[in-house]
């Protein structure tokens, strides 16, 4: 039996909200946590670039996206870059202002005593073995529960890779996904390491599968979820998926080289500048988000125009729902 197929997560998330809210099995407390929750959800987005959710209601944070995802595949486990874009996180860190098990970058993309990354040994595998069910990125460390006051364990199983006729296909397996808020930042990180990889291999991007032992929606998020699922789907104007150029790990280097700039807002990013900045212009739009954000938090709360009109209308849609406060008056709050 194969899981249900979505078109776009946005599909796919809404049908997963509805389902837990609606057909819950079992209400759990788990570490003072209530929830309603379902058991063995899975689903297929046959697109996987189709991954940003437009969702007036859910307010989808698409600066944290790109850092979290830009975050895993640079190996970091910081608290520094992380938590500037999710203070929540703060609360989970080490006394060395480090993440364990949120942090999947230093499993997936760390290099220990010279010796290939996880990810590197996915990717040499087909080479000897094209059809293997082996390029398993396994995750989650069974230490992680050898202290039961551990607040950070990871979500996440293991990502399981698949060539194909010429497709890399990708399955996440999750022991617990909270379905509101921790479902759609992992989607969009996986399937954008899913489009990496393809990338590095040379391959066209396959299927995403998404499962989890575990898919619940939290009784504070309960209201949210079901604002989401009654209201109207977004469709007009489409905003089109994107495609990932070409790119190499010296090109994520240089990305993480201008988002720990703008970070730190020790450089500006004009639109005019970007073109100087030697990446493609998928890459340049990431940066101006860092850059929108950069002037969220620096520069009283407010986004210039010039930044905002140079987002891609999708981006720029997300950022005028996420802080409305931030647009400009000069900007219809309607505006594509």
């Amino acid at each position: 039996m194969t899981c249900p197929v979505f078109g776009s997560f946005g599909d796919a998330y809404r049908t997963v909200l509805a389902h837990v809210s609606e057909h819950a099995e079992h209400v759990t407390s788990s570490r003072g946590n209530r929830a309603r929750e379902c058991l063995n959800v899975g689903f297929t987005l046959a697109d996987p670039r189709q991954r940003i959710v437009y969702a007036p209601a859910r307010r989808a944070n698409i600066v944290f996206c790109f850092a979290e995802a830009l975050w895993y595949l640079l190996g970091r486990d910081d608290l520094a870059m992380i938590g500037f874009y999710a203070p929540r996180l703060r609360t989970l860190a080490s006394d060395h202002g480090r993440l364990t098990g949120t942090a999947y970058g230093p499993r997936l993309f760390g290099q220990v005593a010279r010796e290939l990354s996880r990810w590197q040994r996915a990717c040499t595998l087909p080479e000897t073995d094209p059809d293997s069910k082996r390029t398993v990125l396994g995750i989650f460390d069974p230490r992680e529960l050898a202290d039961p006051a551990n607040p950070d364990v990871s979500c996440t199983l293991a990502v399981h890779l698949l060539r194909r006729a010429g497709r890399l296909h990708a399955i996440t397996y999750m022991r617990a996904n909270d379905a509101v808020t921790g479902l759609l930042c992992d989607v969009f990180s996986f399937t954008l390491i899913q489009e990496f990889t393809a990338r590095q291999l040379g391959l066209q991007l396959g299927s995403y599968t998404h499962h989890a032992g575990s898919m619940h929606i939290n009784d504070p998020d309960a209201g949210r979820a079901r604002r989401i699922i009654t209201e109207p789907a977004v469709r007009q104007p489409p905003f089109p998926a994107l495609t990932m150029p070409p790119t190499t790990p010296e090109d994520l280097r240089c990305i993480g080289r201008f988002e720990e700039a703008l970070r730190r807002d020790q450089q500006r990013l004009r639109p005019a500048d970007l073109s100087r900045t030697g990446l493609h212009p998928y890459w340049q739009q990431v940066l101006l988000l860092f850059e929108t954000y950069r002037q969220i938090s620096y520069e009283h709360g407010a986004v210039s125009p010039e930044t905002l009109l140079a987002l891609k209308p999708g981006y720029r849609w997300l950022v005028m729902h996420r802080w409305p406060d931030a647009i400009p008056a000069s900007i219809p709050k309607d505006a594509p």
